[in-house]
């Protein structure tokens, strides 16, 4: 199983971004997908997660309002789409997979993507 993410870049704040995770895996098995970041010197911070059913979506309370995370129907693809960025938004955004888990416990993801970076000046 590998998982790719995808979309980072350096913006101004008050700019939007959206990061792309794709699962790569044969079996056909449908997973959990979260986001979490970790910015310089920090420890890695839950964003968002979203389960294989659409009603299952859990945002971090700097998540809410300003991100949305969402799926490609019933591949194992996740999106986050960040608006109003701000500069505290700078970090590596990290993508997560599990069949069994799609919360906000990143010890609880069995699978991890590379990170892309997020860098919002100000």
């Amino acid at each position: 199983v590998q998982l790719q993410a995808s979309g980072g870049g350096l913006v101004q704040a008050g700019d939007s971004l959206r990061l792309s995770c794709t699962v790569s895996e044969r079996t056909g098995s449908r997973y959990g997908m979260g986001w979490f970041r970790q910015a310089p010197g920090k420890e890695l911070e839950f964003v968002a997660a979203i389960g294989y059913f659409v009603g299952s979506i859990v945002y971090a309370d700097a998540a809410k309002g300003r991100f949305t995370i969402s799926r490609d129907g019933d591949k194992n693809t996740a999106y986050l789409q960040m608006d109003s960025l701000k500069p505290e938004d700078t970090a590596v955004y990290f993508c997560a997979a599990d069949r069994y888990y799609s919360g906000s416990v990143s010890s609880q993801y069995m699978y991890w993507g590379q990170g892309t970076q997020v860098t919002v000046s100000s």
